[in-house]
């Protein structure tokens, strides 16, 4: 069951920008051992939100800390409040709806079998390297960011 409060994108009410609340998604994700973390900047792509993050989680019950712990960050320090969850029960793919930014928190199968990134394969990938602390997420992360310069 949908948990949506607004089907439309709403003028932020936090003091955070949509950068810092996809920085600070990717960051809590990267806390709770999510892999192959991604960010996608949609804002020239859809006037619907600015950010998508991506995760991939190994098991339910990771998925559903990943997911608790974003909200509790951007609820509690951030001030935000989300706007939709969707997944939660059935645990394969939690969707966050936070207006400017949504996040996408798979496991390893359904980010396979949906692969958003290939979808919206037009959509620059952020650069993580200064925001996660996994040498080997930040090198990924370095690395699609220029190769997406360079198109």
């Amino acid at each position: 069951m949908s948990e949506t409060t607004s089907p439309k994108k709403r003028a932020s009410q936090t003091t955070a920008s949509s950068l810092e609340l996809a920085h600070a998604a990717a960051v809590v994700a990267e806390e709770n051992r999510a892999k192959n973390i991604v960010v996608l900047d949609m804002r020239k792509l859809t006037a619907a939100f600015d950010y998508f993050v991506i995760a991939t989680g190994a098991s339910r019950r990771q998925l559903h800390a990943i997911s608790d712990e974003i909200d509790n960050k951007f609820e509690k320090e951030l001030g935000d409040t989300r706007l939709g969850r969707e997944g939660y029960d059935d645990s394969r793919w939690i969707l966050l709806d936070y207006g400017d930014v949504v996040i996408h928190i798979f496991d390893e199968p359904t980010r396979d079998y949906f692969s958003l990134e290939d979808l919206w394969a037009e959509a620059p990938r952020l650069d993580l390297s200064k925001v996660l602390h996994d040498p080997a997420a930040n090198e990924a992360s370095r690395l699609a960011a220029e190769s997406d310069e360079h198109f």
